[in-house]
């Protein structure tokens, strides 16, 4: 037999009940609130930012970064072996031409410069021996010369007389051929002996242009360290400032060492460089915008390093305005290398909701504050602009803020600012 269930425990059943129907009622009302919240979305104007279509030019730039530098910049080095007696001026100091600028110790340089002179000295004594035996040997063979022909001469005679006696009997046909043979040896001695003069000329004639040729190699080294020596006077030979100076005092230099930097700082270029990724979009000849905070500076690439370090290029620009107040020596500047260019293109103000694709949405502006999604064609892009290929119309208002976070919605709302 049942019995009836107590009046506590029925009531305790109801409530439990009426709590989960609430339960189920508050879910569905969250679902409900999420959907219309999937549907339409509002965004507060203070996030976003826009900006209108307009018409204008557009260049497509690579990125890169750069150091000003001044555009002539002389390395000073030391033209002998030497040590540094004084540095005279420091880094920082503005220098005029013919202002002395390190004092150098010349005298290991001087010592030589002295042992050349005396060499020299003995090169040319030299000559004047070797030109004067030249000159004893020529007058001694040509004296012999001489002393063969008039001794032909006789013997020549004495042919002629040992014929006519042998014509009357008071000599003998074998006296003519001894007379006539001891002629011809002193022809042949005579020959012999003009061709040894020839030689012996020759051969003298050219070991004095040997030795001549040896003292004006020595006259030239001679010059060349007076030079040096000269130039070891180191002097500023234009007005600049001084960005680097050796300023150790008592150390030794040798021939090349880099002594200081003289920089003229009223022009400037700039060395860039770039990801190795543009290494074939880079051109000598392409223009170039640098960036130095707000303002922009136009140039053009000069020359392009052929080697790649730490997976970039370098290059260098010369600026169409080297001249600029705003520049400073060691500057960090943004570098844009222009690579194509658009004279009238559709275009609005770069932003972060540009993401680099080609094809992308973005969210365009009407008179209701409504935003709504749609497809646009990218073109050609840099730091300021972007070139809008198809989808947007001069005179629409664009948002440039990114708002990736709602890349599926169709429509956003934006609600007012509030102060």
């Amino acid at each position: 037999m049942d019995r009836a269930l107590a009046s506590d425990v029925v009531a305790r059943s109801r409530r439990k009940n009426w709590l989960l129907g609430l339960a189920v009622a508050a879910g569905l009302a969250g679902v409900l609130i999420g959907m219309r919240a999937l549907l339409k979305t509002s965004v507060d104007a203070a996030r976003i930012r826009t900006a209108v279509v307009q018409t204008g030019p557009v260049e497509n730039t690579l990125n890169a970064t750069g150091e000003i530098i001044p555009a002539y910049e002389q390395i000073i080095t030391s033209p002998i072996r030497a040590g540094i007696r004084r540095v005279l001026l420091t880094p920082g100091a503005r220098v005029r031409p013919g202002q002395p600028i390190i004092e150098l110790d010349k005298s290991l340089t001087q010592i030589e410069y002295e042992k050349l002179q005396d060499q020299l000295s003995l090169k040319q004594n030299g000559i004047d021996q070797l030109r004067m035996k030249l000159d004893k040997n020529l007058y001694d063979a040509d004296i012999n010369d001489q002393i063969k022909s008039l001794n032909i001469n006789r013997l020549s005679a004495e042919v002629d007389d040992a014929r006519r006696l042998l014509k009357v009997g008071g000599r003998t046909p074998e006296d003519v051929t001894r007379a006539e043979n001891a002629l011809r040896i002193a022809q042949l001695e005579k020959k012999q002996l003009e061709n040894d003069l020839a030689y012996n000329r020759r051969s003298m004639s050219a070991s004095l242009r040997e030795s001549q040729l040896q003292a004006s190699i020595e006259a030239t080294n001679l010059k060349v360290l007076s030079q040096k020596l000269r130039q070891a006077d180191i002097v500023a030979d234009r007005a600049g400032v001084l960005t680097w100076v050796n300023e150790t005092i008592g150390s030794s230099v040798n021939e090349g060492d880099m002594l200081a930097k003289l920089a003229d700082l009223g022009s400037f270029r700039v060395e860039g460089s770039c990801s190795d990724a543009y290494a074939d979009q880079l051109q000598v000849g392409l223009p170039v915008i640098v960036r130095i905070n707000e303002l922009s500076l136009r140039g053009v690439i000069t020359q392009i390093k052929p080697s790649v370090q730490n997976d970039a290029v370098r290059f260098a620009v010369a600026l169409d305005d080297n001249r600029h107040a705003s520049l400073r020596p060691n500057q960090k500047v943004d570098v844009f290398i222009v690579t194509n260019r658009s004279g009238r293109a559709v275009r609005v103000a770069n932003g972060p909701a540009f993401k680099g694709k080609r094809r992308q949405y973005v969210y365009v502006l009407d008179e209701n504050q409504l935003a709504r999604r749609r497809d646009v064609e990218i073109g050609l892009t840099n730091f300021d602009w972007v070139e809008i290929r198809s989808g947007l119309r001069p005179g629409e208002r664009v948002i440039i803020t990114d708002l990736s976070e709602y890349e599926n919605v169709e429509q956003l709302t934006i609600n007012p600012a509030t102060h």
